[in-house]
């Protein structure tokens, strides 16, 4: 008695440096980054800002070259259902990653807002650390730090229902938007699929320029800086971190659109385009959280 059984082919690729050179230029990126930050905090200069844009530029390399292998492996057809399965936790996995690259600030803005402020203020458990600076009072935002010393605080802070509010209904309509570009994908609209995918990339970019205004005037006008306490640091951090994911989602949507003009993409094969809707999604998700407990609360 004989049995045979059959095994799916699994297309498995050659030997790559590439995840090498990822590491290495994620490694300078976040690095420069890092100092970037000292400097602007302290006002020293270094030669942080160059190691950041040579490492965001081998990023950005070796991301186009790796993409660009692996839409060419699709297309040759190289690429097997439990391939293309692989794919999809990928990109689960790094946006669980996200949301608690997110929750670290999120949860820092909390511990201080519910926990430490009001101890040095006198207040709760360990009340009695308000030795540190006698008479200092805890609010939120604080207008005023306990050692202006070191951190000048604001002069004031932006409000919820300004440019705030304006970029959160723009960034809800490029969820919109896309949303519609997907269907237009799956029902085979090319044209309604690139109009709509270019409508969202337009929103994005307005988004990021009104929130470049908004820096410039958070710095020129209201004294809102980095190193204006405590306030200004999980401000910038946590609106400053979404603003980079959002400049790379962008990016994502106009290398969808260009696949897009190509001819790329079939109804029941585009994880690509899938893939960097999910991620805008969550950018959109995350910044109605930032919002909320940034802006409004």
């Amino acid at each position: 008695m004989s049995s045979s059984t059959t095994h799916e082919h699994y297309y498995v690729p050659a030997q790559s440096r590439l995840p090498l050179w990822m590491a290495f230029s994620m490694f300078l990126t976040v690095f420069g980054m890092g100092g970037m930050m000292v400097d602007m905090t302290t006002g020293r200069e270094s030669s942080s800002t160059w190691i950041f844009i040579a490492g965001f530029a081998l990023l950005s390399f070796v991301m186009y070259t790796w993409f660009a292998q692996a839409i060419r492996e699709n297309h040759a057809g190289l690429n097997s259902e439990q391939l293309k399965r692989s794919y999809v936790w990928g990109m689960g996995w790094f946006i669980f990653s996200e949301v608690f690259f997110f929750l670290a600030f999120f949860g820092a803005l909390f511990y201080v807002r519910v926990f430490v402020g009001p101890w040095l203020g006198g207040e709760g458990a360990k009340g009695v650390s308000n030795y540190l600076w006698e008479g200092f009072e805890f609010t939120w935002p604080m207008m005023s730090n306990p050692d202006n010393s070191i951190f000048q605080a604001p002069q004031a802070v932006i409000g919820a229902f300004g440019l705030p509010l304006i970029n959160t209904i723009i960034l809800i309509a490029s969820s919109i938007t896309l949303t519609v570009a997907h269907h237009a994908l799956k029902a085979e609209h090319r044209k309604q699929l690139n109009i709509w995918l270019a409508v969202t990339i337009a929103l994005a970019v307005i988004f990021l320029f009104l929130q470049a205004m908004e820096y410039v005037h958070a710095y020129q006008d209201l004294g809102l800086t980095l190193s204006s306490g405590i306030y200004g640091s999980t401000f910038f951090l946590l609106t400053g971190f979404h603003g980079v994911h959002v400049t790379i989602g962008t990016l994502m949507l106009v290398i969808m659109l260009i696949r897009s003009l190509k001819g790329h993409f079939k109804p029941n094969d585009h994880f690509g385009f899938e893939a960097a809707a999910w991620y805008w999604h969550f950018v959109d998700v995350v910044w109605v959280i930032v919002f909320v407990v940034v802006y409004w609360f």
